[in-house]
């Protein structure tokens, strides 16, 4: 990886430092990019243009409601290097009905819309009931068989329970990938076993947090790995400088690909070709994305 040149972003008055202006050292797949959070309201231009700067070549776009998911599909017809995931996360599987089901249904079928998701369980912080995640969940395992459409998936706290169901689904499932993975050993080798993939975030930077993930990350085969963002959250809590306003974005890939490169004592250049690799195949981009 290589620092941007320092004129290279003057003119889009960025709100990176130039210790920030970082050039991964090989094409990048952001495979969980929240752009349509608000906060990119009044610059995604600006912030796509960083982001190709940085050469993160193509971004997954979450779509975690109905209403998120529609605008994530829409932004990818606009936007070439933008590609949509379309789901209910486990915080609003209490609106989940036939109705919804339809949307989603819907939006699976749109050419842009490349996995099934965000979807899963977060017992941590209930929203919904378990009762109502499960079976949001359930019905959304079954579009997912159905489309055969990958999976993105999130869990928190619930690992246990994710693995009894998807491994109930697993023979009907084409791929899927725990993104933003944060938890312990055990449970990555559970999924591991289920023959899922893990997505890395800024979380493995994190003192308070997610230093556990540095003891075992190298154990995740390369083949299974793939790298995001989720920003504008989840910003590195070590890079070598401030952003006003703390937004993360997906210029700062590179950085997530040095630390989690660190941590496994690989190269940055050949950990960022794999992953986007496998990014590529995971997510069927290949007739369309040129790394």
């Amino acid at each position: 990886m290589s620092d941007t040149p320092p004129d290279a972003l003057s003119a889009d008055d960025s709100p990176l430092p130039e210790a920030l202006r970082l050039t991964a050292p090989a094409a990048l797949i952001d495979i969980g990019a929240n752009l349509t959070h608000e906060s990119f309201t009044s610059d995604l231009p600006a912030v796509l243009a960083r982001a190709e700067a940085a050469n993160v070549r193509a971004l997954v776009v979450t779509g975690a409601d109905p209403e998120g998911a529609e605008r994530a599909c829409e932004l990818s017809q606009r936007h070439p290097n933008l590609w949509a995931t379309a789901g209910v996360h486990p915080h609003h599987a209490a609106d989940w009905d036939t109705a919804l089901e339809r949307r989603m249904r819907d939006l699976h079928a749109q050419p842009r819309v490349v996995a099934v998701g965000e979807c899963g369980l977060d017992f941590n912080r209930n929203f919904s009931s378990p009762v109502d995640q499960e079976r949001a969940f359930e019905a959304q395992l079954a579009l997912a068989a159905e489309s055969g459409l990958p999976l993105f998936l999130h869990e928190r706290d619930a690992g246990r329970r994710m693995r009894e169901m998807l491994h109930e689904w697993r023979h009907r499932l084409s791929d899927a990938v725990i993104h933003c993975f944060t938890g312990e050993r055990d449970t990555l080798y559970g999924y591991l076993d289920l023959d899922l993939h893990i997505g890395q975030t800024g979380w493995l930077s994190d003192e308070r947090r997610g230093h556990h993930l540095r003891e075992f990350i190298a154990e995740v085969p390369a083949e299974r790995l793939m790298v995001e963002t989720d920003c504008p959250y989840l910003l590195p809590r070590n890079l070598p400088a401030k952003i006003k306003g703390r937004r993360h974005e997906p210029a700062l890939l590179p950085w997530i690909v040095r630390e989690l490169a660190r941590w496994r004592g690989e190269d940055e250049e050949t950990l960022a070709r794999v992953t986007t690799r496998t990014a590529s195949r995971f997510f069927r981009l290949q007739e369309t994305f040129e790394p």
